[in-house]
């Protein structure tokens, strides 16, 4: 006679169902991953001006803006400065380390304060083998750099100034990118801008004169970019 306790019905094949039933994996959120500390990866606070890495600095991380905008230069072998890029919150930075990249082939400086992630070039390229969200997000940024640098380089050799530095002021404004445009942006000098669009400071000077009375950007403390200024992109 069987004397040991019952078991509860359905207890054995509650227990089996449970060895059984696979354990699913989180998903991945490639924001959620970029706003938290952890293994490869760091968030700093950088003020305004504040040097990130350096031109011929060793390549071995990319970095990732959460707020702010950063400027990238780079210094010719005779002296003479160029601004190459100016970046935003959502863009990455240094990423040519992972293409076996040594050095910095740029500066990194922050126009406005700024919170930035710091990956490590090792943990980068492993979330980017383990985690498709990740790597989905990563070459959605690379396309997209890609087509602007295709079109800067089109802007430089087909149109004005004029219309270079409408373009530009746009663009930091975060017109014609994912999100809510950004009217006000941080302060940035008129070299920085004739730098930028490859002419001298004195046409920057006059052609935001004539945006000014024109009524596409008020100045005042901060610069207001109004959508109207596309008019002058548009415009043949």
């Amino acid at each position: 006679m069987d004397t040991r306790p019952a078991r509860p019905r359905g207890a054995h094949a509650t227990h089996q169902n449970d060895r059984m039933t696979p354990k699913l994996k989180p998903l991945f959120d490639p924001k959620r991953f970029l706003a938290k500390v952890g293994k490869g990866r760091t968030i700093s606070e950088y003020r305004k001006s504040q040097v990130i890495f350096t031109q011929g600095d060793p390549a071995e991380a990319i970095f990732y803006i959460h707020k702010g905008k950063v400027k990238l230069t780079i210094v010719s072998r005779t002296g003479k400065e160029a601004v190459i890029a100016i970046l935003g919150a959502g863009d990455f930075l240094g990423e040519g380390c992972l293409a076996g990249r040594p050095q910095r082939m740029s500066t990194a400086t922050a126009i406005s304060d700024c919170s930035i992630v710091r990956l490590e070039k090792q943990s980068t390229m492993r979330v980017l083998r383990d985690e498709p969200a990740f790597s989905e997000m990563f070459l959605a940024y690379v396309l997209s750099r890609n087509m602007r640098i295709e079109e800067d380089l089109v802007d430089q050799l087909f149109n004005s100034s004029e219309k270079r530095l409408a373009r530009v002021l746009l663009l930091l404004a975060n017109f014609g990118k994912e999100g809510k445009p950004e009217p006000v942006i941080a302060k940035i000098s008129q070299e920085t801008l004739a730098e930028m669009i490859g002419t001298t400071r004195s046409r920057v000077s006059f052609f935001m004169n004539k945006f000014r009375k024109m009524g596409f950007i008020d100045y005042n403390g901060e610069l207001h970019i109004h959508s109207s200024l596309l008019n002058i992109v548009l415009h043949d």
